[in-house]
C-alpha cells in the first residue's frame, strides 16, 4: 500500500530505486560492501563473533556464584539461545553473501528485521525481548571491534554494488564518515529520520550530488528492506510503493532534469562575468583528493575549501600520517593543474567526531560538541597533531598554489598560535623563507564583529555561512526540531555577511564564501550586490550559479541590496527588488 513521509529537502532531484536500510547500533558500525571473492572471509569473522559472545555467556553462566538470583541465570541463558539462533546467525550471513555487506552491517541489518517481528508480536513478554537481541548485538558488535582492532585495520575501497535495481540509503541517520563510504555510486538517494537542510550529513549528500531528504522522523521504521521508494528532493517527500502513474511520472521528472543538466554543463568554459563587466571567481568545495578532477570538469577555477578532516575518517581510529596526508594534498594540488588550492585543516567535533577512543575502550563525549573542543580549538590543543598537518601542507606547497584556510576562529590570538606552530613547522622542514598564504573561516559571530582585529593577522577570509548562521542564531544545524528556524534570510545573519565583505574588501583582503549560501541561487544576485566577487561551492552547483550572475548587473544588485539589508523581512524585500531568481 502506497503513503508518503514528508521530512526537510537537502539536495534537489529525484531518486528512484529499493530501499536498503541501516539500522542504528548503540556502537559505531562501519557500513561498507565487501568485493565477491572477500565473502567467505567476512562470513568467517561474523561467525567468529558470535562464538567469541557464545564463549563470554558460557563463562559468565559459569561464574555465577551460588547465591546468585535464578532471574540472571536464566537472562543469561536467553541471550545463550538468541545467539545460536539459526535465523539470526544464518539470517546475517545472509546479508553478507547476497548484499555483499561487511560483518557489521550484516548483523545491523538482521537486527532492523528481527526488531520488527518482535515489534509485531502480541505478547508482552515476548515483545519486551527484543530488549535482549539489541544487548546481544551489541556483545557481537563488540566482539567484532575488538577482532578488527587487534589486525591492522585498513577500511576497503569503495565499490559500486552490482545490483540490477537502483538503490536507496534509509536510516535514521548517517554519519558524514559512513555517507563517505557511498559516494562512488552505490546508492542514488537517502533518507533519515533525524538531521537538517545544513548538517554535515546532508553537505556531503550534496557534494555527491544524489537526492536526500532528512528529518523526517519515522522513515526507517515504516519503510522495509526492498521496498521501491522515490525520493523528491525538490519537496522534502518520500513515497513509498508508489502507483505505476506516479512512477512514470517521476521518471519523467528524471528525464528533464538529465536534459537540463546538459543544457548547463555548455557554460563550463564560460567565464563568470556580469553584464556590467564584474569578473567572478567559480571555486569548488571538495572532501577528498579524488575530487579535484570533477570539480574541473564542472568548471570550478580552483577550491576555494578542501575539507580534510575526511582524511582523518573511516580509519579505524588511526590518525593518517604526515606522508599520507603530503600525499593527499599534492595529488589535489597537480590534480588542479596550476589552480589555487586552499586547504582547511582539519574541522573534526559537533556531527563529525573523530573515532578516537581510550584504551580501556571508553569514547570520549562532550556534553554540547557543537560548542565544544572542535576545529581549530581541538587542533591547538593537540600542537603534536597540527604540527604534522602543517608540515604535510608545507611540503606539497612546492608542488602548486596553496592557501591554509583556519575553521571556527574566534580570536586573533589563535591566528598567531597557528603562525607560531606553522613557523615551527618550516624550521623543522628547513625551508623558513616559504609563504602560505594564511586565512581564517567566519564562522563565529564574535569573528565577525571583531573582524577589524582579525584582518591584520591574515591574508584572506572565508565566510562559512553554516555555521555562521547556526551560531548567529542559537540554532543546532542537525537537529529536525529547530530546523524551520535555521534561516539564512535572517536580518542579523544577511548583516553580518555584508559587513564581513565591505570590510575585508575595503582592507584589500580576499573574500569568498564557502559555505551553503554560496551555491544557491536565491542568493547569487544577494551576495553579488554586496560585493562578493569568489564564490566557492560544491562542483554540481556551480554551472546554475554562474548562469545568474551571467544574466545580473552587479552595480544594480548592490543598489537593491542596500535597501534590503534595511529591511526587518529581508526575503520579501528580495522578491520586491526582484534579486530573488
Amino acid at each position: 500500500m502506497s503513503f508518503q513521509v514528508f521530512g526537510i529537502p537537502v539536495t534537489r532531484g529525484v531518486a528512484i530505486g529499493r530501499a536498503v536500510l541501516v539500522a542504528a547500533s548503540r556502537i559505531d558500525v562501519a557500513h561498507y560492501f565487501v568485493e565477491p571473492e572477500q565473502v567467505a572471509k567476512e562470513t568467517e569473522r561474523c561467525l567468529r563473533g558470535f562464538e567469541a559472545v557464545a564463549a563470554e555467556l558460557e563463562q559468565l553462566r559459569e561464574a555465577l556464584p551460588g547465591d546468585a538470583p535464578p532471574e540472571l541465570d536464566a537472562l543469561l541463558e536467553v541471550h545463550l539461545m538468541l545467539v545460536r539462533d539459526p535465523l539470526f546467525v544464518g539470517g546475517t550471513c545472509h546479508w553478507i553473501e547476497e548484499r555483499l555487506y561487511n560483518a557489521e552491517w550484516a548483523l545491523s541489518a538482521q537486527l532492523e528485521v528481527l526488531s520488527r517481528q518482535f515489534d509485531d508480536m502480541e505478547d508482552d513478554y515476548l515483545r519486551e525481548r527484543k530488549s535482549d537481541l539489541e544487548q546481544v548485538v551489541s556483545r557481537i558488535l563488540e566482539a567484532l571491534v575488538r577482532g578488527q582492532a587487534a589486525q591492522s585495520f585498513t577500511p576497503p575501497p569503495p565499490r559500486d554494488f552490482a545490483g540490477q535495481d537502483p538503490l536507496l540509503l534509509i536510516a535514521a541517520d548517517v554519519s558524514p564518515a559512513d555517507l563517505m563510504n557511498f559516494r562512488h555510486g552505490v546508492f542514488q538517494g537517502f533518507v533519515t529520520d533525524i538531521g537538517g537542510r545544513t548538517s554535515h550529513t546532508a553537505i556531503v549528500a550534496r557534494s555527491m550530488g544524489i537526492p536526500a531528504v532528512v528529518g523526517t522522523r519515522e522513515a526507517s521504521r515504516l519503510i522495509r528492506q526492498d521496498d521501491w521508494v522515490i525520493i523528491d528532493g525538490d519537496q522534502g517527500v518520500v513515497i513509498v510503493d508508489p502507483s505505476p502513474t506516479v512512477r512514470q511520472e517521476y521518471e519523467f521528472r528524471q528525464r528533464q532534469a538529465e536534459v537540463e543538466r546538459e543544457r548547463l554543463s555548455r557554460l563550463r568554459d564560460k567565464p563568470a562575468v556580469s553584464l556590467d563587466g564584474q569578473r567572478v571567481a567559480m571555486l569548488a568545495n571538495i572532501e577528498l583528493p579524488s575530487d579535484a578532477a570533477a570539480a574541473l570538469a564542472a568548471g570550478a577555477e580552483g577550491v576555494g575549501l578542501f575539507r580534510t578532516e575526511f582524511l582523518f575518517m573511516n580509519r579505524g581510529g588511526q590518525l593518517p600520517t604526515e606522508e599520507e596526508q603530503y600525499l593527499a594534498y599534492r595529488e589535489a594540488i597537480e590534480a588542479l593543474q596550476g589552480r589555487p588550492l586552499t586547504i582547511r585543516s582539519i574541522d573534526v567535533g559537533a556531527d563529525k567526531p573523530l573515532e578516537r577512543a581510550h584504551a580501556d575502550g571508553r569514547h570520549e563525549t562532550q556534553l554540547n560538541p557543537a560548542l565544544g573542543l572542535r576545529a581549530i580549538r581541538w587542533s591547538l590543543s593537540e600542537p603534536g597533531m597540527f604540527r604534522q598537518q602543517l608540515r604535510a601542507v608545507a611540503r606539497a606547497a612546492a608542488h602548486g598554489p596553496v592557501k591554509l584556510l583556519l575553521p571556527m576562529v574566534s580570536h586573533w590570538q589563535q591566528v598567531e598560535q597557528t603562525r607560531e606552530l606553522l613557523r615551527a613547522a618550516l624550521h623543522q622542514l628547513g625551508t623558513p623563507e616559504l609563504q602560505l598564504p594564511l586565512g581564517v573561516m567566519i564562522e563565529i559571530p564574535a569573528a565577525a564583529v571583531s573582524l577589524r582585529w582579525l584582518l591584520p593577522q591574515v591574508d584572506f577570509v572565508s565566510i562559512g555561512t553554516n555555521d555562521l548562521i547556526q551560531y548567529t542564531l542559537a540554532i543546532d544545524r542537525a537537529d529536525e526540531e529547530v530546523a524551520h528556524l535555521y534561516d539564512p534570510w535572517h536580518p542579523a545573519v544577511l548583516g553580518l555577511v555584508a559587513q564581513v565583505i565591505e570590510q575585508a574588501r575595503a582592507a584589500g583582503k580576499e573574500v569568498s564564501i564557502c559555505g551553503e549560501m554560496a551555491g544557491d541561487p536565491a542568493f547569487t544576485a544577494v551576495l553579488l550586490g554586496m560585493g562578493l566577487r569568489a564564490y566557492s561551492m560544491h562542483p554540481a552547483q556551480i554551472a546554475e550559479v554562474k548562469q545568474q550572475i551571467l544574466r545580473l548587473d552587479a552595480s544594480r544588485a548592490a543598489a537593491q541590496v542596500a535597501t534590503l539589508l534595511q529591511s526587518p523581512d529581508p526575503r520579501q524585500a528580495a522578491r520586491d527588488t526582484r534579486l530573488l531568481p
